[in-house]
């Protein structure tokens, strides 16, 4: 580039956002999110390589930042960049760039970064998935979201790294659970791992398809019982829903004069519930409680691993392994939970929720302690001679090296005589009994 001539925004914004001082850099970041949203209200919006440019600063910019409060402050605001995009297409361009740019700078992280890269490449799913939350999870917008995401990491022409693949593939299931678990239903979450699906069936690499089946279908399967309860609850509440609202409408008319009639209820000063210890429990509960938890049709599922596995083109080790996830599929669509990842006895220990089994442990403590004070009565005469055997038998063998054997237990004084055998001893006043002796 000739000399006096500008460079274009994008590699100055770049520059600054790999600067050596955190007061550049924060700038570069707000100044980069206003050049984003007015960049992309025009027509033009960005190319693939200004955008490549502009990940190449943010990636640096996250390599200079230190503290590990301040890096996820930071991952935050970076991975909320793509919500500065007006369109779609922007969005995902936006979306692609970054995933490249992981790909290719991944070598060159050492091991004291990787964690907060880590990091970032989980915020960024994380908010990608909010940008098809909120277009309503129409299915062509997963469909791009999937087939970006697949083609970029785990297509075999990729050249994503062992480490981005398997760290994927970990972290897929979480943040959709944390985005989409209270409002995607069975069939959405189908559509989410269809793509895992034909990839575990045709893929040749070892290690994608152990992280597939272990981060997704057998992910499924440990979280069936938690689904279920889920489930469940969802059902119970629209129930009692339905029948609040019936009883209302029938009591609306009778309820409308008593309510005019009576004065309103009031609680004594300083009391707040008529039943403080409900309160607790249901704190506790909530608590304790890990929020909802995706649902899934394991039939449907299991169908459509079946169909993919049962093809020639399969390799044989992918359809073994397959098989396998099936059967436990179709035991949890016939209500039966597989012995080997979820046995009866874990089954309901999950359902009684680990509330119930802090409780248990609670009540065990008194009868410990019991035990304890009456050991300590049992054992405090020996505890002021440990080991007697032992005092006992050094003793002895003090005694027979000496060639006379004195009284067992008891050490002669150093200068004592020699006691012959026959010699009467001198009889000895006993001693009075304590008053707790007796």
């Amino acid at each position: 580039m000739a000399p006096g001539v500008p460079l274009p925004p994008e590699i100055q914004l770049a520059q600054r956002l790999a600067g050596n001082e955190q007061v550049t850099r924060d700038r570069a970041v707000r100044k980069l999110r206003k050049y984003i949203m007015a960049r992309t209200q025009r027509a033009a919006g960005f190319t693939p390589d200004e955008l490549l440019k502009i990940w190449k600063g943010l990636f640096y910019c996250m390599w200079m930042q230190d503290k590990p409060l301040q890096q996820e402050e930071l991952g935050r605001t970076i991975s909320q960049l793509i919500h500065a995009f007006q369109t779609t297409e922007t969005q995902y361009l936006f979306l692609r760039a970054f995933w490249q740019t992981m790909i290719r700078e991944w070598v060159g992280i050492d091991l004291l970064r990787l964690d907060k890269f880590y990091m970032l490449m989980r915020l960024v799913l994380q908010e990608s998935l909010k940008v098809v939350k909120t277009q309503g999870w129409e299915e062509r917008q997963i469909e791009q979201l999937l087939e970006l995401l697949t083609t970029e990491i785990l297509h075999p022409d990729s050249q994503a790294p062992n480490g981005v693949k398997s760290h994927f593939l970990e972290i897929f299931l979480e943040e959709l659970t944390k985005v989409g678990a209270a409002e995607l239903t069975a069939d959405q979450n189908m559509q989410f791992i269809d793509p895992f699906c034909q990839i575990a069936a045709r893929t040749k690499d070892s290690l994608v398809l152990h992280k597939i089946i272990r981060s997704i279908f057998e992910t499924i399967v440990e979280q069936a019982p938690l689904a279920i309860e889920d489930l469940m609850n969802e059902l119970d509440t629209q129930s009692e829903e339905e029948e609040e609202a019936s009883d209302g409408d029938e009591e609306s008319s009778e309820g409308e004069q008593d309510l005019h009639d009576t004065p309103p209820r009031r609680l004594p000063a300083g009391s707040h519930r008529a039943n403080p210890e409900v309160d607790k429990e249901q704190v506790w509960d909530d608590e304790e409680n890990t929020g909802p938890v995706l649902q899934f049709d394991y039939e449907a599922v299991a169908n459509r691993l079946f169909k993919l596995a049962s093809r020639q083109s399969t390799p044989s080790e992918n359809r073994k392994r397959l098989y396998k996830v099936i059967q436990k599929l179709r035991d949890l669509a016939g209500g039966t939970f597989p012995d080997d990842d979820v046995p009866e006895k874990a089954y309901k220990k999950l359902l009684e929720g680990r509330r119930e089994r802090k409780k248990k442990k609670k009540k065990r403590l008194p009868t410990l302690q019991s035990q304890n004070k009456k050991g300590r009565n049992e054992t405090e005469t020996s505890s002021a001679d440990p080991s007697p055997g032992i005092k006992r038998k050094r003793s002895r063998r003090r005694d027979e090296k000496a060639g006379q054997r004195g009284p067992p237990g008891k050490r002669r004084k150093p200068g004592a005589r020699a006691k012959g055998a026959g010699v009467q001893q001198p009889a000895r006043k006993r001693k009075q009994p304590l008053p707790n002796e007796k």
